[in-house]
């Protein structure tokens, strides 16, 4: 099984480069299933529903968010109805919507896709190890899942490590959001299960993380918040990993970064 992850999706640029190249990257490399993190789509901050139907009409099959996930005050509501629309799954109970599902992919497979947030460096959050095992204990891999990705919305790069080894054996891929840089260290861990840092963004990397330079680099001489920030227009690069599952135990076999357009240097899969 082929699974392809994207970061997180920054305003219109990362919006308008997912509809152009995602469906062309599924048909070239035979993806069964596509996850995005989307919490950053509108307008940098939150996930509206109209930019949620563009991200699942451009392929995405599950779509994630993070800290922001109520950032715009539709989603409170339209993520009760949606259901491959996850927060995270650590969020205080009676939080709308789930942060969990295991979603039926295009070829018939059952991925369990799995939306935690860090609590290092981050707002307060319950505890998101026990959390996600919870989670993954509820639909074991290899028995009822056939993948198992879990998406870690974390500021820290060891607490991202952390929940790799800690999941070790146990889910396909655990791969780090938030940071909007990906990171150069994918790899399969001893047990099977595949690990990446952070998957970088889908946006203008001519940038401070996806927003115009100017107003963050005021703030960083001055301190003093001048205007407001706005997200980078340019041309996106599309960001993320791809990994290969073996059909029988749902452990990664295969994986690689995936870096397409923009101004960062191009990473596709060989197989």
């Amino acid at each position: 099984m082929r699974l392809l992850f994207l970061g997180d999706v920054m305003g219109r640029a990362g919006r308008s480069a997912i509809s152009e190249r995602l469906p062309g990257l599924i048909e070239r490399f035979g993806f069964d299933f596509v996850i995005i993190n989307g919490e950053n789509a509108s307008h940098g901050r939150g996930l509206t529903e109209g930019h949620f139907n563009e991200l699942r009409d451009a392929g995405a099959d599950v779509i994630t968010l993070g800290d922001h996930a109520f950032d715009q005050r539709d989603t409170l509501s339209y993520i009760e109805r949606e259901n491959t629309l996850l927060r995270p799954v650590n969020f205080p109970e009676g939080t709308p919507g789930r942060g969990a599902m295991l979603v039926t992919g295009r070829n018939g497979h059952q991925v369990l896709v799995v939306n935690a947030l860090g609590r290092v460096f981050m707002n307060p959050a319950d505890d998101p190890f026990r959390a996600t095992e919870q989670a993954i204990a509820d639909c074991p891999l290899g028995e009822v899942a056939d993948a198992i990705v879990v998406d870690f919305h974390a500021e820290a790069t060891s607490e991202i490590q952390g929940m790799g080894h800690f999941l070790d054996g146990r889910v396909s891929l655990v791969v780090g959001t938030h940071t909007h840089i990906p990171t150069a260290d994918e790899r399969i861990l001893k047990g099977g299960t595949a690990l990446m840092t952070d998957a970088g963004m889908c946006g203008d990397y001519d940038s401070v993380i996806g927003m115009q330079a100017d107003e963050p680099v005021n703030r960083f001489l001055t301190g003093i918040p001048k205007e407001r920030f706005i997200p980078a227009e340019g041309e996106a690069t599309l960001s993320g990993v791809a990994i290969e599952t073996d059909a029988k135990t749902g452990l990664c076999v295969g994986v690689s970064a995936v870096r397409v357009g923009g101004v960062l240097g191009e990473r596709l899969p060989e197989w």
